[in-house]
């Protein structure tokens, strides 16, 4: 009997081991795992959807699965050529236009070289447009000489002389002096000068070349002839003055500075803005007024010169001779007399 034991030992041992190697087997068995809150679904038929690919972004696939597209130089040129196209059309052109004018800019120099020259940047219509006849002054940009000019609006239109429309801006050193805007060759709403470190030494507010303080006069109650313009900048006479015939036609133009006359004055004939006489008033407005004015130029009724004192001519007797016998007029010993400021 105990020799019939011991040789079952050896095969309960075994048994066991089989047992054993069994549940390890099946612990080891790769189970899906539902995340299905109903237990009664099958899971048979469930599938790893990471490994498919189908699965993508911007309908590309997301693995490494997909075969990669080799593409020829030509190919590859072409695709470059395609995507600099739409990146050019995307990108809309900047239009320079200042209130629906198309404008271009520019800039002139004076002054000696270095820190102390002088650089005005500005901008000028591209299309020529008719200027308002009864603003102070017109301003222009001289592509020959290269300088801003400013005088009175011209007869003709002349191919060198541009009219200055947007905005306005005068540096040294890299330090603004003057900022401004402009309007059809006219000065227009804030316009601000400083000095060298910066300081704001004035401020002037313009409607169309007009300061907003003027005292405009007119012809009859339906004011639309302009009579006179007198500039005035808080209280005091400052600014370009003009005065004209009913007829539309300047019949003086001059500057105020500090309530005092100064440049040059001049009277027109009367008929196509043509000059007549030029005075010389003093230089600064904070200088004693000059009370009797200089005559520096005359001209005749053609736009002739017949009197320039720098350059030494008098024509004078002869001009009026032949283009207007007996029709000789007093020369002006002076500007009209500013009419004073109403109250308001």
């Amino acid at each position: 009997m105990r020799i019939f034991r011991l040789g079952l030992r050896p095969l309960r041992s075994l048994g066991l081991a089989l047992v054993l190697f069994t549940l390890l087997a099946w612990g080891c068995t790769r189970k899906t795992i539902s995340f299905n809150s109903n237990p009664d679904q099958p899971l048979t038929g469930l599938a790893d959807t990471l490994v498919l690919t189908r699965d993508s972004v911007n309908g590309k696939p997301s693995l490494s699965t997909a075969r990669k597209v080799v593409l020829t130089k030509e190919q590859e040129r072409l695709a470059k050529n395609a995507e600099k196209d739409a990146q050019r059309k995307t990108k809309k052109k900047k239009k320079n236009v200042f209130l629906g004018e198309r404008i271009k800019r520019a800039f002139a120099k004076s002054g000696p070289k270095g820190r102390n020259q002088i650089i005005e940047v500005f901008y000028f219509l591209k299309d020529p447009k008719t200027l308002n006849a009864y603003a102070p002054a017109h301003y222009y940009y001289d592509t020959k000489k290269r300088k801003v000019l400013k005088m009175a609006a011209l007869e003709d239109d002349v191919p060198t002389l541009k009219v200055l429309h947007g905005p306005y801006k005068k540096l040294q050193n890299n330090k603004v002096l003057e900022t401004g805007y402009y309007y059809l060759g006219t000065r227009h709403l804030r316009w601000e000068r400083f000095d060298k470190n910066g300081v704001l030494l004035a401020k002037t507010h313009y409607e169309m070349g007009f300061p907003r303080d003027a005292n405009v006069s007119y012809y009859g109650e339906d004011r639309s002839l302009i009579n006179e313009v007198v500039p005035y900048v808080n209280g005091k006479l400052e600014g370009d003055y003009a005065k004209f015939l009913i007829n539309g036609q300047p019949d003086w133009r001059g500057q105020f500075e500090n309530g005092r006359r100064v440049g040059v004055w001049t009277k027109y004939w009367g008929f196509r803005g043509r000059r007549r006489y030029e005075y010389q008033y003093g230089e600064s407005g904070y200088d004693p007024e000059v009370t009797e004015p200089e005559l520096i130029r005359e001209y005749n009724r053609n736009a002739t010169i017949i009197y320039d004192k720098e350059k030494n001519i008098d024509k004078r007797g002869q001009a009026e001779a032949v283009d207007r016998p007996g029709q000789h007029r007093p020369v002006p010993r002076a500007a009209p007399k500013a009419t004073p400021k109403r109250a308001k």
